[in-house]
């Protein structure tokens, strides 16, 4: 009875060894390789917004410049103001996270304010980074709890009560 076993699964002496096949190796190759791509996921990224400054780029334009000049050499200004004169504005920002799914957090940022004069040539460059400025969010998505702000109407009620 013995034989005609061994014969059926197709082994035909003792087992030897840890008892893992081929396939008992492959699935735990497959396994590893699934917890180092999970554990790979998980690590951190940085993210990089608006203007990305060309290496070199600020000492090819000198102060006299031409505004054509700064737009060849910059590219097109984040935003613009003209107040007295004309200022280009090139916004980045850079933030990274540590682990996946966490919060980004505000590495670096940097605002290069190319001011011009009536002319239309540089008058100067102005470099700010994150040290020269405060973070917050424009947007708080927090909504006020009631009772906290008077309407017109309240010290009306106030003086009516009163009386």
């Amino acid at each position: 009875m013995t034989v005609f076993r061994h014969a059926v699964s197709g082994h035909s002496g003792p087992r030897t060894g840890t008892g893992r096949g081929l396939g008992g190796r492959l699935r735990a190759a497959a396994a590893l390789v699934l917890v180092c791509a999970v554990l790979g996921a998980c690590t951190g990224e940085q993210f990089q917004k608006g203007y990305i400054l060309p290496e070199g780029a600020l000492e090819q334009i000198p102060i006299g410049a031409s505004q054509d000049q700064v737009l060849i050499v910059m590219g097109t200004p984040s935003t613009v103001a003209t107040l007295n004169g004309e200022v280009f504005y090139y916004i980045s920002q850079r933030s990274e996270r540590k682990v996946a799914f966490m919060h980004q957090q505000v590495v670096d940022q940097r605002v290069i304010a190319i001011y011009f004069d009536k002319n239309r040539t540089v008058q100067r460059i102005a470099n700010y980074g994150l040290k020269d400025g405060k973070i917050f969010d424009f947007v708080s998505r927090t909504t006020p709890t009631g009772g906290q702000e008077m309407s017109y109407l309240t010290p009306l009620f106030k003086l009516l009560a009163a009386r």
